[in-house]
Formats: C-alpha cells, sequence, structure tokens
C-alpha cells in the first residue's frame, strides 16, 4: 500500500472479527513503532502487547471510551526514568508518533484499529497502571484496540486550506 493510501484509509475502527493476530503481525507493529522519531534519540516508549482476554476485559473498563470488543490490545507507555530532565515533558510527542506508527502499519497490513487516550486523565491513568503493574515512572499515554475490522469506514481527505497559515 502507498503511504498517501494508508494515510487516507486509516481509520478507527470498533467493531473486530474473532480472528486473532498473529504474532509475525504483532512483530510488524512493534518495529513500525519503534521506527517512529524520538527526542534526542531516547526512546521513552514501552509497548505492552495484550492477549490475555482477563486483562483485555479488565482494560476495556478503564476508560469511558475504550470498551471495543478486539482480541489485542497495546498500551503505549512512556518510561520517564529513561528521560533526563530537560527533555522530560517530550514523551507524550515520542510515544504519540509510535503511535501513530502502529496505527499506520496495522492499516497496511489490513487490520483495524482505534486509539484510546489514557494520559493525562488521572483515573485512566491509574486505573490502567494498576491492570499492568507499572511503576510510578511509567505512564500509560493510550489503548490502541487492534484487529482484523468488521467492518471498514470509507477512506477519507479531511484537508482543510484554512487550517494553513503560510507567513
Amino acid at each position: 500500500m502507498e503511504l498517501k493510501d494508508a494515510l487516507l484509509k486509516r481509520r478507527s475502527v470498533r467493531k473486530f472479527t474473532d480472528q486473532m493476530v498473529s504474532d509475525e503481525l504483532i512483530d510488524e507493529l512493534m518495529h513500525a513503532a519503534m521506527s517512529g522519531p524520538s527526542a534526542c534519540n531516547v526512546k521513552p516508549w514501552e509497548f505492552y502487547v495484550v492477549k490475555d482476554p482477563e486483562t483485555i476485559k479488565l482494560l476495556k473498563k478503564a476508560t469511558r471510551y475504550s470498551n471495543m470488543d478486539s482480541k489485542l490490545i497495546i498500551v503505549v507507555v512512556g518510561n520517564i526514568t529513561l528521560i533526563p530532565g530537560i527533555l522530560a515533558g517530550y514523551w507524550v510527542q515520542d510515544c504519540s508518533a509510535a503511535t501513530e506508527n502502529i496505527l499506520l502499519r496495522a492499516t497496511d497490513l489490513g487490520l483495524g484499529c482505534v486509539w484510546c487516550g489514557v494520559h493525562p486523565t488521572e483515573k485512566f491513568v491509574k486505573n490502567v497502571s494498576e491492570i499492568l503493574g507499572l511503576k510510578s515512572k511509567q505512564i500509560p499515554l493510550n489503548i490502541i484496540h487492534v484487529g482484523y475490522p468488521l467492518e471498514e469506514p470509507e477512506p477519507r481527505d479531511q484537508y482543510n486550506p484554512k487550517k494553513i497559515h503560510i507567513i
């Protein structure tokens, strides 16, 4: 798939088939995630790949927005112990870039996914951290449901020239 096609085809998918995502495809997603840019190449990301049905059930209830029926969840976590003080706030950008790479690669592989925000809502961060047993310096940014889409939204171009300011 061409990059432009993946960009336009990438849409939030909230309904999935029962088909499991193979370990080979999960590996592809992880390679894509870690190919993202990182401030000063710190790479503060960690990825919790959740296939256990009981843990998935808990994560589905961890936020108001994460109750989907996927068989695979990836939780993107920023480990702020890896970040020097001057770069402390950049973990969000680094982990967001990794997340977008996961979403685009999933689209390229014929998978569907949806990014459900966790950080900065304290209650959601606490819930996910408890479920995964995260340490205090590990902050969950999001929950990504991944699977084979039950339905595929039409590709769309959201281009709006009014959002461009050339100076």
